[in-house]
């Protein structure tokens, strides 16, 4: 696959040598890389600047005839990179087209039930989680938004384990089309979500572009297959079982954040920190759910939605630790799973 060999305006969006190289990850690396650099030493202390807002406002004359290529670019390597870091030749990373803005975390996966699925979808598995919160569109509650939260599991519980370990990510989001969440209590994240197109108004335009670009490099872009969480940890010579849909919300015994207006970032360093106080004195708790039974009705060019059976909480997410960072939002990067025909058997993977 080609390489590019300097970053343009928006950094380097095509598959790199970087991304070639991977060969496994390191939490404790990730972890570090992303708390380097936050945009608040002491997350709401006085004084403190408030949030940067990743933002193409500035670009845009420059770059807006290029954005449906880039868009293609990103698209064919957030598929074919494994890649945890996407430092590149400048040590700036890269833009993210999508979902620019959003707060880091780490924590614990963990499954508590029985199951008939395999790899870390199996009662007993705990591994090291790093995430991204993050949102489309406005950030702030009560205005349209499509919340999603993306992590990396890590099939250890050992933070400073010294080998290179594969991994496995996953992806879910509010309806693309967006929704008017109260809260992050209230969001309801899916790895096949709905896609309520003409709720955007004129951004259902962008969305179109995005939607091209997407089924240029994949074959079923709304859905994020979750095989890669069922293979972590499994024996090779071992079956998968996978299950085909997972979703995952705040635990009901969670508190709500208070305010009018408030940054989703600023709601998830609250349900962890106390402002101006760097020590964590709470947990972020997020329930995992599972389904194999579920039908697709209507078209993504207008709206697209989901019937789900059967949903079965199996576990739990627990995040101890946030921030938000210059690397959280231009390094820190996450695998899109490739399509299989069949979840459960790698040889029938869709290659574009």
């Amino acid at each position: 696959m080609s390489t590019e060999a300097a970053p343009g305006p928006l950094g380097i969006e095509g598959f790199t040598r970087e991304d070639a190289e991977y060969s496994g990850s390191r939490f404790s690396e990730v972890r570090d890389a992303v708390w380097a650099n936050p945009y608040q030493k002491r997350w709401g202390a006085p004084g403190e600047p408030p949030l940067e807002q990743v933002t193409f406002r500035g670009l845009v004359p420059g770059v807006l005839p290029r954005i449906p290529w880039w868009f293609l670019r990103a698209c064919k390597r957030t598929v074919a990179s494994q890649a945890d870091l996407r430092w590149g030749p400048d040590r700036k990373g890269f833009r993210r087209l999508l979902h620019p803005t959003g707060v880091c975390l780490t924590g614990l996966w963990e499954i508590t039930e029985p199951t008939l699925y395999s790899g870390y979808f199996r009662q007993g598995s705990r591994g090291l989680v790093v995430a991204r919160y993050s949102s489309s569109a406005d950030t702030r509650r009560g205005r349209l938004r499509s919340l999603a939260l993306v992590g990396r599991i890590y099939p250890t519980t050992d933070r400073g384990h010294d080998g290179r370990l594969p991994t496995a990510c996953f992806i879910t989001q509010q309806d693309i089309g967006g929704e008017h969440s109260r809260t992050i209590n209230e969001a309801v994240l899916r790895n096949a979500p709905n896609t309520t197109t003409y709720r955007r108004g004129l951004g259902a335009v962008a969305l179109g572009v995005i939607g091209a670009a997407f089924t240029l490099a994949e074959t079923r872009p709304t859905i994020r297959q979750v095989y890669q969480i069922a293979e972590l940890g499994k024996p090779p010579e071992a079956p998968t079982w996978s299950p085909n849909f997972i979703q995952l919300s705040v635990d009901p015994r969670q508190p709500a954040i208070p305010g009018k207006d408030l940054d989703v970032r600023d709601e998830v360093m609250a349900q962890i920190y106390d402002p101006g106080d760097p020590a964590p004195k709470r947990s972020l708790v997020f329930r995992i759910e599972t389904s194999d039974t579920g039908v697709t009705k209507g078209t993504p060019a207008i709206r697209q939605w989901r019937e789900f059976t059967n949903w079965r909480e199996v576990g739990t997410i627990t995040f101890t630790e946030a921030v938000v960072s210059y690397n959280g939002d231009h390094v820190l990067h996450f695998n899109h799973p490739r399509w299989r025909q069949n979840p459960n058997d790698p040889v029938t993977v869709f290659i574009k």
